[in-house]
This record gives structure tokens, C-alpha cells and sequence, in this order.
């Protein structure tokens, strides 16, 4: 299977604007990746993956590796 660029949604537990901004900048950060969208009223950013392989596990990267970090400390 070749390499697949695409975007992935994902709901955010936070709502703290340090903590989304931090995660902004991490995620831009991360070579291959990129905060493209953020749905205030949802509370769910979409990012531009540019080696997507499976979607659902960005979703818990990010989550668990990311926004649950930054949540201990801004929350």
C-alpha cells in the first residue's frame, strides 16, 4: 500500500485555551502533522496527517500522549 496523506478529527476532552494552544503547537511541531481545523462548539480539531496509517491510533496518541498531559497540568 503506498503512503496516504488525510485529515483525522479528534474530540478533546479540554477546553482550556493554554492547553489547546500548547497542543496546537505540539501537533504542528510533529513532523508530518498539522492542526488544520478547530470546531470550538464540538470541541474537536481535525489534523492533517501526512503519513496516515490508521487513523484511530493518531486519535489515541494524541489523546493519551498529548492532551492527557496537558490537562494535569492546566486543569
Amino acid at each position: 500500500r503506498g503512503r496516504v496523506a488525510g485529515f483525522v478529527d479528534i474530540p478533546l476532552d479540554t477546553r482550556h485555551p493554554i492547553a489547546l494552544a500548547a497542543l496546537a503547537c505540539i501537533i504542528t511541531a510533529t513532523p508530518g502533522t498539522a492542526w488544520a481545523k478547530y470546531d470550538s462548539l464540538a470541541n474537536v480539531v481535525t489534523i492533517h496527517v501526512l503519513d496516515l496509517v490508521d487513523g484511530p491510533a493518531v486519535v489515541r496518541t494524541i489523546k493519551d500522549r498529548y492532551e492527557a498531559k496537558l490537562k494535569e497540568v492546566f486543569e
